[in-house]
């Protein structure tokens, strides 16, 4: 088996990485410099971007607290972020964000807080299960809030956030592993190939590149709105009808890490899965909840198989650019062998197939 990729030059695999150094200790001390005394529990969450932990406190309750990936987004970036799930939450929208807390000294209350060399912020923790997704009832409610996401943010541009689009989903990172020779040699020309031929279907068909980031229609009169961003299954919360939960019944939406400026339909497609006849009902039963509070535009469904062409040639980047995170060589052992490469080409053809298919119809 060739050997997984190693980082680049601007990162030797013998460099400590920044989050080695966020230790428990560490993370109870950032708690307790904004008013909340941990009793010493403390478990890692989930999480591969950043580092987030259940922290339980001296007053019996427990938290959450999400450590951000140093240089991944600008202060400002995480301060929209937390606005936008404020604004959530405002208009009773069950988005879980963050709590606003006074360090001491502080004159108001914040967010985004900084200690250690890190910034983090405190949630308050919601329980949950992942939705049934096979449940026609989940699927309408689902779609019903999605709407409602959308309204809100609609109502303005994201202004420091970026835009999902082509060249930065695709294009930039295709160059980025091209150029650290992640691809190994025997496979990097033909899926060189068939990243470009699956960027430029993208281009022809799709128009990603439209608006600017704004909060505006691209050129080919798609919609651009500020959403969720990474609305799969994982990152959403469902309490039953019938739990006794302070949160409520129904969807709760965590993680709005990669919240950005795209078209509404890259909030639903995450959630479908199975076979084309699947993917209808699925689709179907998401707009059918949608409708019921926002007008969802049909011509967003031929942007399906480019966004998920998008994401693909994306995580692959993603994968690389993090290997000297010593947690991803643990978790993603296969990433980087000629296997993995020909398996992303495979893919890349069978996306290549699904653009030139006719779009889901509901």
């Amino acid at each position: 088996m060739t050997p997984s990729p190693t980082p680049p030059a601007s990162q030797p695999a013998a460099a400590a990485h920044p989050f080695e150094a966020l230790t428990p200790d560490l993370v109870l001390d950032a708690l307790e410099a904004v008013g909340l005394r941990g009793d010493g529990r403390l478990t890692a969450l989930s999480s591969y971007e950043n580092r987030v932990y259940q922290v339980h406190l001296e007053d019996g309750t427990a938290v959450v607290a999400k450590f951000y990936r140093p240089g991944r987004w600008s202060d400002a970036q995480i301060q929209e972020e937390h606005d936008f799930a404020a604004e959530l939450m405002a208009d009773d929208i069950p988005a879980i964000g963050p709590l606003a807390l006074q360090p001491a000294g502080r004159e108001t209350a914040g967010t985004l807080h900084h200690f250690g060399g890190f910034a983090f912020s405190v949630s308050p923790r919601r329980g949950g299960r992942p939705p049934e997704l096979d449940d026609g009832e989940v699927l309408e409610w689902i779609g019903r809030f999605l709407a409602r996401i959308h309204t809100v943010g609609a109502r303005k541009p994201f202004v420091q956030r970026p835009a999902l689009d082509v060249q930065t989903f695709a294009v930039e990172p295709m160059q980025w592993l091209l150029a650290h020779q992640m691809v190994p040699l025997d496979v990097q020309t033909l899926w060189a190939e068939r990243c470009q031929q699956a960027i430029d279907l993208i281009a022809a068909r799709a128009d990603m590149a439209g608006a600017n980031g704004q909060n505006k229609t691209n050129s080919s009169g798609i919609r651009q709105l500020r959403l969720h961003g990474d609305c799969h299954p994982g990152n959403i919360l469902w309490t039953p009808t019938d739990a006794a939960a302070s949160a409520g019944p129904g969807p709760h939406f965590v993680d709005l890490d990669d919240a950005r400026t795209g078209p509404a339909v890259q909030d639903l497609w995450m959630l479908l899965s199975g076979d084309r006849q699947q993917q209808t009902r699925q689709l179907g039963l998401l707009v059918d909840g949608y409708e019921q509070f926002r007008e969802f535009d049909r011509a967003e469904l031929a942007l399906i198989e480019p966004l998920r062409t998008l994401r693909l040639i994306h995580y692959s980047a993603w994968l690389a650019r993090r290997w000297s995170d010593p947690t991803f060589p643990v978790n993603f052992p296969w990433f980087g062998s000629s296997d993995y490469w020909k398996g992303q080409i495979q893919m890349l053809e069978d996306q290549i197939e699904a653009m030139d298919h006719d779009p889901l119809v509901v």
